[in-house]
């Protein structure tokens, strides 16, 4: 049941593994001039849906209680902790490379999920 609920997480969190992680010549040029380009709007955009859906998916199952009645905790703390670990993880690769405006592009999504949670589900 668990497993049911978070697939579209699962799934979305393998599809930002793999878009983070993709070598730097196989993006496209990106000019950074300024805070919310279009590549932090892609970083906001993913960090938003996945925090999003691991909040209704942790909510809607109810074999683990505890992580239900967590659930926008939890997910914010996993779903943070993911895309501080994926942009550490560039360090590893030599055509990527780590940068401060991500993470807080990163973070900003995962709030942004949860604020849009609330705003889909409590009207």
């Amino acid at each position: 049941m668990f497993l049911r609920f978070n697939l579209f997480t699962i799934l979305w969190a393998l599809v930002i593994l793999f878009l983070i992680l993709t070598p730097g010549q196989q993006m496209p040029e990106v000019k950074d001039d300024y805070f919310l380009s279009i590549d932090k709007v892609a970083h906001i955009f993913v960090f938003m849906v996945l925090t999003f859906l691991m909040i209704v998916g942790f909510k809607k199952q109810h074999r683990y209680t505890n992580v239900s009645r967590k659930a926008v905790k939890s997910a914010l703390l996993i779903s943070g902790g993911y895309s501080l670990l994926l942009e550490l993880m560039q360090l590893l690769s030599a055509e990527r490379m780590v940068q401060f405006t991500d993470m807080v592009a990163n973070l900003t999504g995962c709030f942004l999920g949860y604020f849009a949670f609330i705003a889909i589900y409590r009207l």
